[in-house]
């Protein structure tokens, strides 16, 4: 799809008032968008035009917002190619996944009607009791890189389904795709003023966040961002904020009689989208035995043939590069600082002729060693060995994240006492970590989030509970309150 580097502000789409801003094709380098960022008065534009057009989107019944969001899945089947040609360009992923991405946006609909009238449909109970849900007014949605289109997604339709109205930001790496998914919504005939484009980088979303028109903020990426975000929201009741952040996701194995059917969840849950997924294994704990042992030389094995290339190759590669140079080289000097702690590597991550996003997957044994709690966002895998499954699920446990964790293994009772014991929001068994269905919650405890899940449950945080008490007319009761005379 065509792009023009531009804002989307009250209906119009307008130039950047701001610095310079461009993204790249991280497989090769080239400018893919180049425009201007958005400078505080275009966002107070943005907010005045979100405000101005609540309460005639509000005052539209649930069935006409829910006809604008079939028409903007249309939009985004009628250019489904385009867009994942658009994903694979921006972000570097392998054109069979970009699809899956997009095909995910578009089933997001239809999941996302289904759940709002789950979560927050109205009710009535006997006596004129009435249940009904109200949106905040104006919202905030920032997405991410890692997927541009179908995160942002999950937060802008069902904030559009509830009556709200939006300022969307982009990544400041991905503006390209921001800006074709609004170009989807604006043909689906949205009205004015309803979801409005900015880009731009942290002064942008600084200038989002400290708006006094701002309502709600729904975030996803870092949790360094997002504890910053944390903090500037303290005191402010009146304002919602959904985070969504990463982990430092624990994946435990034990004796499994199908290797490589466990292998193959290991590679799932380690390198797909080149590790830059929140729910991305980084530490794979194994038993200190022979089993143990031949298992991680076989995922280092599978992992050491992955076919890496451009988003467009030809055969598929499994890996796309890193988002950028930088993303590149804070993953091999986070290799560098393991060793130096005493780590060992296994697979030693290093950088690709191809281009300098382009890394190989890296594994490294981190047995014994006091190594940081943080997620390093890419496909560098950490090992850990231990003597028994309460000592797994310990090792499990330490880290101040709780997005995802797994366990592969063909004993339930083990799996069972890990479900009960772990502490994340995705607990899978035989399964990816990186698996998880929109038709459930998905968000994490501890550092990986506020207890706001995204998915099915994001309906929660676009509207309010109003509980009314009702009667088409006031009438005296048959027994007067005692005291009280008519």
């Amino acid at each position: 799809m065509q792009t023009n580097g531009q804002l989307f502000i009250d209906g119009q789409w307008r130039d950047g008032r701001g610095p310079a801003l461009q993204s790249h094709d991280p497989a090769t380098g080239r400018v893919l968008w180049s425009g201007h960022a958005a400078t505080a008065d275009d966002v107070d534009d943005a907010f005045r035009a979100a405000r101005r057009a609540f309460p005639d989107w509000a005052d539209l019944t649930l069935g006409e917002r829910e006809a604008m969001l079939r028409a903007y899945a249309q939009k985004l089947e009628r250019n489904r190619d385009e867009l994942a040609s658009l994903i694979g360009r921006e972000v570097g992923k392998p054109l069979w996944e970009a699809r899956t991405e997009v095909a995910a946006m578009i089933g997001k609909i239809e999941l996302t009607i289904r759940a709002y009238g789950q979560r927050t449909g109205s009710s009535y109970a006997i006596g004129g009791h009435v249940l009904r849900h109200k949106p905040h007014g104006v919202v905030a949605v920032f997405g991410p890189y890692n997927f541009p289109g179908h995160l942002p997604n999950g937060h802008l339709a069902p904030a559009l389904l509830a009556g709200n109205c939006v300022v969307f930001k982009p990544s400041e790496q991905t503006p390209a795709f921001g800006e074709a998914m609004m170009a989807c919504w604006h043909a689906a005939g949205l009205p004015v003023g309803v979801l409005n484009l900015v880009q731009g980088e942290r002064e942008t979303g600084e200038a989002i966040a400290a708006h006094p028109e701002l309502d709600g903020l729904f975030f996803t990426g870092s949790s360094r961002t997002g504890a910053l975000l944390h903090r500037q929201f303290g005191g402010q009741g009146d304002k919602i904020l959904a985070l969504e952040m990463g982990g430092n996701n624990p994946l435990i194995v034990r004796p499994v009689e199908n290797v490589d059917g466990a292998v193959h969840e290991v590679i799932q849950s380690a390198f797909i989208t080149t590790g830059q997924r929140c729910t991305c294994a980084r530490r794979l704990i194994v038993p200190g035995d022979d089993f143990g042992q031949a298992f991680v030389a076989r995922v280092a094995e599978v992992a050491s043939q992955l076919t890496i290339g451009a988003w467009n190759d030809d055969p598929q590669p499994y890996m796309g590069p890193l988002i950028g140079e930088r993303a590149a080289q804070q993953l091999i000097d986070a290799q560098a600082q393991l060793i130096d702690s005493g780590a060992r590597a296994l697979l030693p991550l290093h950088r690709l002729e191809r281009g300098p996003a382009f890394v190989s997957p890296g594994i490294v044994d981190v047995t014994g060693v006091d190594v940081p709690d943080e997620e390093f966002f890419g496909p560098l895998l950490q090992v850990v060995r231990v003597e028994s499954l309460d000592a797994a699920i310990a090792v499990a446990n330490q880290t101040r994240f709780g997005l995802s964790a797994g366990f592969i293994g063909d004993n339930e009772a083990e799996y069972r006492h890990f479900w009960r014991r772990s502490r994340a929001g995705i607990v899978n068994w035989n399964r990816p970590t990186t698996g998880a269905s929109g038709a459930f919650p998905f968000g994490g405890i501890g550092a990986s989030g506020n207890h706001r899940p995204s998915a099915f449950y994001a309906a929660d945080y676009c509207a309010y509970p109003v509980a009314s008490a009702e009667a088409t007319a006031p009438k005296l009761p048959e027994k007067l309150a005692p005291g009280l005379n008519f």
